[in-house]
């Protein structure tokens, strides 16, 4: 059985606890909610909460664990910590590596379609889409759009490079301290000019751990640029990584997402930590890693007047 607990975000601040808790966990029928709180099975920032219990941005919500809802849980398709953020035009989840971001031949599964049957439990029938991507093997933050107009305004602020992604990665070799990677790569069969800052969080004999920050937005990017340079990412057997045992994707991890919110111009930072396979990954080769948590986004702007609309 899984512990369940999150942080409430702005979609559920001042919402009554159970009803922020159907938000994350839909599939919950509304007598099974009733049930956790007369059972005192639902805390709030530690306590047992009671029925009339209202929330705030930042409050942190915490569920008993119980067989029926691990059931309720996987049936929701999302992991209540899995959804980062959200507002009323944007949503941001933790993708697990092993998952395709859009449906594609060969899998059974991709978060869009799991996003897709979450908000159709809620009853949220709006378009919703991607406006980046992460390889099937990389794991980290991805911000979805809620409409059409918010899904064309997030597009085209990616575009404008408006928006910042930070990457991790676990690579071979020594590279310098800092720098940039200022290539060209093919993509679809196109040479594009492609631009990547790092710098070296730490090292250990035959491996350097890197914070990088795109600033161009090409596919397989960081991937080509690090093999180019001589320091492939450790696992990567597309681009000729080192591999580890234990070890079955590409040590890449999306860090750090920062965006303006299309609902009222909030900057958001989202920092989503690295999974346990790869603090696993690094603690086996000595780094002293320190794990940033992330249990919610920081908001940088004053509060606003009124809502955004979804069309």
């Amino acid at each position: 059985m899984i512990n369940h607990a999150w942080i409430v975000n702005l979609r559920e601040a001042g919402l009554l606890i159970l009803d922020a808790v159907n938000l994350r966990i839909p599939a919950a029928p509304r007598g099974f909610l009733n049930q956790l709180v007369s059972k005192q099975r639902v805390l709030l920032n530690g306590a047992v909460a009671e029925e009339n219990a209202s929330v705030a941005a930042g409050d942190k919500i915490s569920l008993r664990p119980s067989a029926r809802l691990d059931e309720l849980v996987h049936a929701s398709r999302l992991n209540p910590p899995q959804l980062l953020y959200e507002d009323q035009l944007c949503i941001v989840l933790n993708k697990p590596a092993g998952l395709m971001t859009h449906p594609a031949g060969g899998h059974d599964s991709d978060l869009l379609t799991d996003l897709r049957t979450f908000l159709r439990l809620r009853h949220e029938t709006y378009q919703v889409s991607p406006v980046h991507r992460l390889d099937i093997g990389t794991s980290g933050a991805i911000l979805f759009g809620k409409g059409r107009a918010a899904i064309s305004t997030l597009g085209k602020m990616l575009m404008a490079g408006e928006a910042r992604k930070d990457y991790l990665a676990l690579v071979s070799g020594q590279p310098p301290r800092s720098g940039t990677l200022d290539t060209t790569i093919q993509v679809h069969g196109k040479h594009k000019d492609s631009q990547t800052r790092y710098r070296c969080l730490a090292t250990m004999p035959g491996h350097a751990l890197l914070e990088l920050e795109l600033i161009t937005g090409r596919r397989h990017q960081i991937r080509q640029q690090l093999a180019e340079a001589g320091w492939p990412i450790v696992g990567d057997q597309r681009y000729h990584g080192e591999s580890l045992p234990g070890l079955t994707r590409p040590f890449l991890h999306c860090l750090r997402l920062d965006f303006t919110s299309p609902e009222n111009h909030r900057t958001v930072k989202i920092v989503t930590p690295l999974p346990d396979d790869l603090t696993g990954q690094l603690a086996s080769l000595g780094f002293d890693y320190f794990q940033r948590q992330a249990d919610s986004a920081e908001i940088l702007a004053p509060e606003p007047s009124s809502a955004g609309i979804m069309h």
